[in-house]
């Protein structure tokens, strides 16, 4: 059958503000790649992201640019080695497992040589805002088992103080978006450990990251900004200890699940996380999930609305997708 592809662009509205070192925002734009074979439909979703010089209308164009590639029948491998990675191969490659799973009948899990899909429990995400602010949103999600606790560079001494204040007995892990410098790094990471923070995701500049091999790591320090994909992970073992797979950076599953490989052979800690965006782009991810120490796949919970049908959320806890969602 030959296949086709159709390109649209959706907008949901965030719960409140999101705010991270780098900027806030009310709204998430994704992109979402749907690829027919005349019986079947598989979808995908990407989120465009401008600190890796994304937009919306970019992501449009590269993967309207597959028309023809998709009808001539592209598979995923081909598509990982003749399409960069980002949002727009993301989103395609998804549709792809999604279409393959549908016309098969054989779920996107055992495809990817998963026995089975369990429930997994995600952070919860804390926005970055004063230390009162955050205090008391540290407060109303006390009772969610692990945070995630966005940092902002100068006052995080205080911030992360008043989150542990405000949930005393949860999990914490924090994540400074490439905030701190090497005069804060030390202050910053000793306050963590103080606070029993459990992983700190990229606290310098992915282009400043080198200090990280030569200082003292009291807290196991995640890579983000500084991977993308499989063939990064070697270069990092000496400055990090843990990284942070997310679909949207590594341009689909396929290569996730690649990473997800490399990195246990290099004995890096997994954390799979994802940008703010439904769960039509959560739902491949939670296979990632199955081998990650980590797992931050909120995006849902900071919508004001999802998609429907939707992942089903019991608090923290995230349940795999049904067929009709995904895979």
């Amino acid at each position: 059958m030959t296949r086709s592809l159709t390109v649209t662009v959706d907008r949901f509205p965030i719960a409140g503000e999101f705010r991270i070192s780098r900027g806030s925002r009310t709204e998430v734009v994704v992109v979402v790649a749907e690829v027919t074979d005349g019986a079947h439909r598989g979808r995908g979703e990407g989120t465009p992201y401008s600190r890796y010089g994304e937009s919306a209308e970019d992501v449009v164009a590269a993967l309207e640019s597959m028309a023809a590639p998709i009808a001539g029948g592209i598979d995923r491998e081909t598509l990982r080695n003749e399409m960069p990675p980002g949002a727009a191969r993301n989103a395609l490659d998804c549709a792809l497992f999604d279409l393959e799973a549908k016309a098969s009948g054989v779920r996107a899990f055992t495809s990817a040589g998963l026995a089975s899909l369990e429930p997994v429990t995600t952070a919860y995400t804390l926005s970055l805002a004063d230390p009162e602010t955050m205090r008391a949103a540290a407060e109303v999600a006390a009772d969610r088992p692990l945070l995630k606790v966005k940092l902002g560079g100068v006052g995080d001494v205080e911030r992360i103080k008043a989150v542990r204040a405000g949930a005393p007995n949860a999990r914490l892990i924090v994540d400074a978006n490439e905030a701190w410098s090497k005069d804060t790094y030390f202050e910053n990471i000793t306050a963590c450990a103080d606070a029993g923070v459990e992983l700190v995701e990229q606290p310098l500049p992915a282009d400043r990251d080198g200090l990280l091999a030569t200082v003292r790591r009291p807290v196991p320090v995640c890579a983000d900004e500084s991977v993308h994909v499989a063939a990064d992970l070697a270069d990092l073992t000496a400055r990090y200890d843990a990284v942070n797979i997310k679909l949207d950076k590594a341009g689909g599953l396929t290569e996730a699940l690649v990473m997800a490989a490399e990195a246990e052979r290099l004995g890096l800690t997994i954390m799979v996380g994802c940008m703010v965006s439904t769960s039509l782009a959560m739902a491949p991810a939670v296979l990632v999930a199955q081998k990650a120490a980590v797992v931050d796949l909120d995006g849902p919970l900071l919508l004001a609305e999802d998609r429907d049908p939707s992942l089903r959320y019991e608090g923290s806890l995230l349940y795999p997708p049904e067929p009709e969602l995904w895979g």
